[in-house]
């Protein structure tokens, strides 16, 4: 199967991602306002739209005196977040001033329209007078398989064929896009020296489970059969994800080894979904927190799955998945956050089943934080760990 011609990238995408690519963020996006606190389901989305994004690009500069660069809080640290680092602290408090209504009280078309964990973030660029670097990866838009569309990131410097990232978007299989996490793509392009296909897969509640999954695996079959006549080189192939597409990357992996398919040489997963279980620890020590919490994702599950039931399979509940004879995984999780506790439990049954397994948890640091480098320092960090053990691997 033929790639089709690649499709123009407009303009105000190219200014958004001008912008992102200094913030190097992407985005789950959801937090609790400042009205709705005392509320449990407490998530917020974006589905990148021009006009939001248009303004938060163009906008100047808040005059606040602040040294440029310098990236501070300006309240008190949030009730459930007592040992947040500080400049995810300044993050949170921008999103806090968004008053975004919470997911339970959306519909997911609502809820993609509502400004952003990435709007935030850019809003703090601003305030601290962080410009935004230039980009140097090429991109056009190409559908890869059928119904499947992905952006292809491709190095400006150096010497094809390039070893490729297959990447999958978070939004808790219902809300963003690979626009809205533009910056995790350019960043890994960036830093690795390597092609990225960021895929855009269907999402419930339009396209219930397993409606990603299966686009998820088709985009990696296609990437693998077509990556020559994209500079790209098949036999150099590795898979990341963030959030729900942790958990699609993971399950790429899981099918590949099943179908016998070629498995990806590395797979990083980012606070990745892997179990349905809202009673862990650390989902009942994060009902209120930002920009995910337990509210959230219960809405998320509602939304994506078909049945109750479905929470049972082991494709959405990966902690009770067979994990044997997969690649080599790096998993990279927040302090407050959800997830973090089925993410390690994760961690442990893969290196149980005998899967080499590089884990780091970043202590004050909340769920979307791996995006945002240029604000984050704990974020700088883990993408320089990703970008160290992808490079790695596809060396």
């Amino acid at each position: 199967m033929k790639f089709l011609s690649p499709q123009p990238v407009t303009a105000a995408w190219m200014m958004v991602t001008a912008l992102a690519g200094g913030l190097l963020l992407s985005s789950c996006n959801s937090q609790p306002t400042a009205t709705e606190s005392d509320k449990t389901a407490t998530v917020v989305s974006e589905e990148t739209n021009a006009a939001s994004d248009s303004a938060a690009v163009t906008a100047k500069a808040d005059s606040t005196g602040a040294t440029a660069g310098a990236v501070k809080p300006t309240g008190a640290k949030p009730a459930w977040g007592p040992n947040i680092k500080p400049e995810m602290q300044a993050v949170i408090e921008q999103l806090m001033s968004f008053k975004n209504k919470p997911f339970p009280e959306l519909t997911a078309a609502q809820a993609r329209k509502q400004p952003s964990a990435a709007d935030a973030a850019m809003k703090q660029m601003r305030v601290s007078n962080i410009p935004a670097p230039p980009l140097n990866c090429d991109t056009a838009t190409k559908t890869i398989a059928p119904g499947v569309k992905a952006r292809i990131y491709t190095p400006k410097s150096g010497t094809a064929p390039f070893p490729v990232i297959v990447y999958y978007h978070g939004g808790g299989w219902v809300i963003a896009t690979n626009d809205t996490y533009a910056a995790s793509a350019q960043a890994l392009c960036e830093q690795v020296g390597a092609m990225v296909v960021s895929v855009e897969y269907r999402k419930g509640p339009e396209h219930k489970f397993p409606a990603a999954h299966d686009d998820a695996f088709a985009a990696y079959q296609a990437v693998l059969k077509n990556a020559a006549s994209m500079k790209g080189d098949p036999n150099k192939v590795a898979v990341v994800g963030e959030s729900a597409g942790g958990n699609l990357a993971c399950n790429v992996s899981i099918m590949a080894r099943d179908k016998k398919v070629a498995l990806p040489k590395y797979q990083v997963l980012v606070y990745p979904i892997a179990g349905s279980d809202t009673n862990t620890p650390s989902y009942q020590a994060n009902t209120q927190t930002a920009p995910l919490n337990k509210g959230g994702m219960e809405w998320f599950f509602k939304n994506y799955l078909r049945t109750p039931a479905d929470a049972k399979d082991p494709r959405i509940n990966l902690v009770a998945a067979n994990l044997k004879g997969l690649e080599p995984t790096t998993i990279i999780a927040a302090d407050y956050d959800p997830l973090t506790s089925e993410g390690k439990t994760l961690s442990d049954k893969l290196s149980a089943a005998g899967v080499k397994v590089n884990y780091k948890k970043y202590d004050g640091t909340t769920h979307e934080f791996f995006g945002m480098a240029a604000v984050v320092p704990e974020a700088k960090d883990a993408q320089g760990v990703a970008v160290s053990d992808l490079k790695s691997a596809l060396k």
